[in-house]
C-alpha cells in the first residue's frame, strides 16, 4: 500500500514550523501528566492508602521529566547510534533531524531526573518510578505515530498485505514497524499497567509496576526489532538479525524481573 501523504509539518505560525514529532512529545507529556495527577489523587491505590506525591509536586516534576527525556534521548542517540559521526563533526550533535532520539537514552535521563527530584522532595523513589512507568506508554504511542508520519524508522522488506512503501525507503514494500511499536509499547502496555494498577492494586507494592513496564517494553522492542530495519550507520551487529535495539533492551528484561521480585519480597516482609 502507498504511504499516506501526511505533511510532517502540522502547521506553521509565520516562519515557525510546528512538526508532528514535536507535538507528539507535547501530547505524550501532557496526557501522562494528567493521568499521573489522577493516580496521585486516588489514595486508595497507594501503600497505607496515602499518596506518596502531591499534585503540586507532580506539576513541578513535569519540567524535570521533560528535560530528562529530551537531553537523555538525544545524548543516548549520539552515544549508542551516531558517535563516530559526531566525533568527526561535533555540530552534528545539534542536528536532531539526523537520527533524532533514543528511547534507552531518554529512559536513563528520566531515571536520573526522578532520583534527583525524589531526593530533593523526600518522595519514595520506587513509588515515583511506578507513577512515571504507568504513564510512559502515552509518550511511546505518540512518538511512534510521529515516526510513521515522518516516514522514518521503517521496517524490513516484506510482502504482507499491510506493507507500506515509504518515500524514504526506496520503491520497496516494508513493515510499518512504527505502528507495531505504537500498538505494543503504547496501547498494550498502557492497558496491562492500568489493569495491574486498578485491578490488582499493584502500586501498593512499590517497584512492581516499574518492573512490569521495563520488562514489557524490552520484550515488545525486541520482538519488533525482528521486523524493523536497523539504523543504516550500524546495520546488524551479528548475522542478519541482531540489532542495537535488541542489545540495549535485553538487560532490561533481567532488570524488570529483579524489580518485580524485589517489590514482592518487600510486600511480603510488611505483612
Amino acid at each position: 500500500m502507498p504511504f499516506p501523504d501526511i505533511d510532517p509539518i502540522a502547521f506553521s505560525i509565520g516562519p515557525l514550523a510546528i512538526h508532528w514529532y514535536g507535538l507528539a512529545y507535547v501530547a505524550g507529556i501532557l496526557l501522562g501528566w494528567a493521568y499521573a495527577r489522577r493516580l496521585a489523587a486516588n489514595e486508595s491505590l497507594w501503600p497505607g492508602n496515602v499518596s506518596p506525591i502531591s499534585r503540586t509536586q507532580l506539576d513541578d516534576f513535569i519540567v524535570w521529566a521533560a528535560l530528562g527525556v529530551v537531553l537523555g534521548g538525544r545524548l543516548g542517540y549520539i552515544f549508542f547510534y551516531d558517535l563516530p559521526a559526531v566525533l568527526r563533526s561535533p555540530v552534528r550533535a545539534l542536528e536532531i533531524w539526523n537520527g533524532g532520539m533514543s528511547f534507552h537514552g531518554g529512559l536513563i535521563g528520566t531515571t536520573i531526573a526522578m532520583i534527583l527530584f525524589a531526593r530533593r522532595n523526600a518522595i519514595p523513589i520506587w513509588s515515583l518510578f511506578d507513577i512515571v512507568a504507568t504513564v510512559v506508554p502515552f509518550g511511546l504511542f505518540f512518538g511512534r505515530i510521529a515516526n510513521f508520519i515522518n516516514g522514518e524508522l521503517w521496517g524490513r522488506l516484506t510482502d504482507v498485505p499491510w506493507a507500506v512503501v515509504f518515500p524514504t525507503g526506496g520503491p520497496f514494500a516494508r513493515h510499518p514497524s512504527q505502528l507495531y511499536e505504537a500498538g505494543l509499547e503504547g496501547i498494550v502496555l498502557l492497558l496491562v499497567l492500568a489493569a495491574l494498577v486498578y485491578g490488582m492494586r499493584a502500586l501498593k507494592s512499590p517497584g512492581f509496576i516499574t518492573g512490569v513496564f521495563v520488562c514489557g517494553y524490552a520484550l515488545s522492542r525486541i520482538f519488533v526489532e525482528f521486523f524493523r530495519e536497523p539504523d543504516a550507520q550500524i546495520g546488524y551487529l551479528a548475522g542478519n538479525w541482531l540489532t542495537m535495539g535488541m542489545v540495549l533492551s535485553s538487560p532490561m528484561i533481567l532488570l524488570g524481573l529483579w524489580a518485580m521480585l524485589r517489590a514482592r519480597r518487600q510486600a511480603a516482609l510488611q505483612l
